[in-house]
């Protein structure tokens, strides 16, 4: 299979193509609960996760972004119903990041419940992962401040304990937890309704995959994942069955494409 491409088709043919233990990372969002318009398309959460197990290389990792619809009055449960169901299929579940919207503005405010600003992002892996780079972000000055000293405890021979002052190289610099702060990354003249944040695509990349490695979204959309998967020196695969959003994808990439080293 030719990999730094856009194939025009439902995810499952594509994958149906695809050899067992195929694809390093896959960084996608599903069009859930009807949250997100999709040009009237449905698909086979089912068939999917079985098929993203298969085509997963072992260490892989899938990170799959999904939120949940408030239908006459209670959460569908869809983010959670889909966790399970990656489990079955033999996934592990890594972990749960959570996507906050410092930018987000309700269309409509919530009757008798705080106004929803997050979306989950599940991590499965296929056995643990065998990339890993976390990422580290600049702390605020008055924070580093905070954190360039402090006590560390040990355990004398008698079992007693005593204190001493340590000083933190690194308190520049923190490694994240598991919040997320990124804005929506809707782009002025795109006409997509549900742009993936270049951050967001770019920081799971680089956390979950090393270069050279092959990033696949069977949910392409706009094209973010395939972006950020060049310009950090990874292959792209990605489905997209909507014709009119295979156009938005090529013109993005265009000025994005390069030879990778």
């Amino acid at each position: 299979m030719k990999v730094n491409e856009i194939y025009n088709e439902n995810c499952l043919d594509t994958m149906a193509r695809m050899e067992d233990n195929f694809i390093d990372l896959t960084v996608t969002s599903p069009p859930y609960d009807n949250l997100r318009t999709y040009n009237g398309y449905s698909f086979d959460f089912e068939s999917i996760a079985k098929e993203l197990y298969r085509v997963t290389k072992d260490g892989g990792v899938v990170v799959w972004v999904v939120g949940d619809a408030t239908v006459k009055g209670s959460k569908t449960g869809t983010s959670f119903k889909q966790a399970l169901y990656f489990k079955e299929c033999g996934f592990n579940f890594h972990d749960t990041i959570i996507w906050q919207k410092p930018n987000y503005a309700p269309m409509y405010p919530s009757v008798k419940r705080y106004d929803n600003n997050y979306e989950f992002m599940l991590v499965f892996s296929k056995g643990q992962p065998k990339s890993w780079n976390p990422i580290k972000d600049k702390v605020k000055a008055e924070s580093s401040k905070k954190r360039s000293k402090y006590k560390r405890s040990f355990i004398n021979k008698d079992g007693s304990r005593k204190s001493k002052e340590s000083t933190d190289n690194n308190s520049d610099f923190s490694k994240r937890n598991n919040i997320w702060i990124i804005p929506n990354g809707q782009i002025r003249g795109l006409k997509h309704p549900a742009v993936f944040p270049e951050q967001l695509a770019n920081d799971h990349i680089t956390s979950w995959s090393n270069k050279g490695d092959i990033v696949y979204d069977c949910f392409m959309g706009s094209g973010t994942t395939a972006k950020m998967a060049l310009l950090n020196d990874r292959y792209y695969i990605g489905s997209e069955i909507s014709e009119e959003y295979c156009e938005i994808i090529e013109q993005r990439l265009n000025p994005t494409q390069t030879k990778l080293l």
